[in-house]
């Protein structure tokens, strides 16, 4: 019933952005984080707030509608980290020192992320000062959120707040639409990772988050099928029993 109601949420908010034309490419967003139009100022907005500012490594997911705020972050001499897509290579680090400022826009795309960017296994990372997350529809008022379904975000949460990498005082926000926010009660289930703040292409928002954010991989939900298009989640399963030694 909980996946149900989710995907629900879901179709609507796709079929909003399509019908209204606020979708941008790749299109149609059908089953994606959607790219919508007013990305850039998106971006912006949570560019402006103190916690970005303050942020010298930012994870950012790889998803188009979130590429302004990879390309920013670089800009504004900020490492990022970016999962790889489905996070079948793991993670890419992009170093802004490291990179021609005239190659940042490249950098801050998957292909370019690969180009200019050095896989790095988590257990590696300094600590992340701030998460930014793709989304497909958002509760403004509860901080709940919906991703594509395929709860990849969440998994990159469980493994670095499970290595101590980030935790419960990190930072979490998304760039979204005005049209996803939504009034439902998105259901909840414990791997669910909810923001703190959200940015559209008119305002910043602070949610008065009342669900606490998880910690670590809830293995008990990690399927086989999962180990397997996922080979990061085995290392960090061994990592982390090594480290118990």
């Amino acid at each position: 019933m909980v996946k149900e109601v989710k995907q629900a949420i879901r179709e609507r908010i796709w079929r909003v952005l399509e019908e209204r034309d606020l979708a941008a490419f790749p299109r149609p967003v059908y089953g994606r984080i959607p790219n919508f139009k007013g990305a850039e100022e998106a971006c912006r907005n949570l560019a402006s707030t103190e916690e970005f500012r303050r942020a010298r490594l930012v994870k950012i997911n790889p998803d188009a509608p979130q590429r302004p705020c990879r390309e920013l972050a670089l800009s504004l001499g900020k490492a990022v980290v970016m999962p790889t897509p489905r996070i079948r290579e793991g993670f890419l680090l992009l170093d802004p020192s490291l990179i021609p400022r005239g190659a940042y826009r490249e950098a801050s795309t998957i292909s370019g992320a690969f180009k200019w960017g050095r896989p790095v296994k988590p257990w590696d990372l300094p600590p992340v000062d701030m998460v930014i997350v793709g989304s497909v529809a958002v509760n403004p008022k509860t901080g709940r959120r919906l991703g594509k379904s395929h709860g990849y975000a969440e998994i990159e949460w469980g493994i670095l707040s499970g290595l101590g990498k980030v935790g419960e005082e990190t930072p979490v926000a998304t760039t979204v639409h005005d049209v996803q926010l939504v009034e439902d009660d998105i259901p909840r289930e414990p791997f669910d990772l909810p923001v703190d703040i959200i940015a559209t292409p008119t305002r910043l928002i602070r949610v008065a988050r009342r669900d606490p954010k998880p910690r670590g991989i809830f293995w008990e939900y990690v399927t086989d099928e999962m180990l397997r298009e996922i080979p990061l989640l085995s290392e960090v399963k061994t990592f982390l029993s090594m480290s118990k030694k």
